[in-house]
């Protein structure tokens, strides 16, 4: 195959659709993270008793809520993206091995967090797209 075979995608950088599909792709990876730590917040003493109920410090619960939510608003947002893709890919590997680990009762939840894991990886690398802060400062 040539280069240019291995490289061109229906969406590229050059296309009208690159910039609004990078922010929907955002948005919608956003949404889950930004919902899940304003949930974690409404039921904190739940959440930290079955967290502790896992073997997780109920302690910890202050950086995930914290991850969530910022990292999810910077996602939206498009600020510092690679790195908080980087967190938050690794926050899904994370948890699902520790939280949605029983494959019987829980494995759709195992292969979501796998699955979002993936799309953050992707968008490490291929990066947040023109209608984003990090590309406005970049200029």
């Amino acid at each position: 195959m040539s280069t240019s075979q291995t490289t061109s995608h229906p969406v590229s950088q050059n296309h009208s659709l690159a910039a609004p599909t990078d922010l929907l792709a955002r948005a919608l990876m956003a949404f889950i993270f930004i919902m899940a730590g304003y949930g974690k917040i409404g039921s904190f003493a739940g959440t930290q008793g079955w967290m502790e109920s896992m073997g997780v410090p109920g302690i910890l619960l202050y950086p995930v809520v914290a991850l969530e939510l910022f990292g999810g608003i910077a996602l939206l947002i498009g600020l510092k993206t690679r790195l908080v893709a980087f967190l938050l890919a690794g926050f899904c590997v994370l948890s699902a091995l520790i939280f949605h680990n029983d494959l019987a009762n829980d494995f759709n939840a195992l292969a979501k967090n796998l699955a979002m894991a993936g799309g953050f990886l992707l968008l490490t690398l291929h990066g947040p797209g023109k209608l984003s802060l990090d590309a406005k400062l970049a200029k």
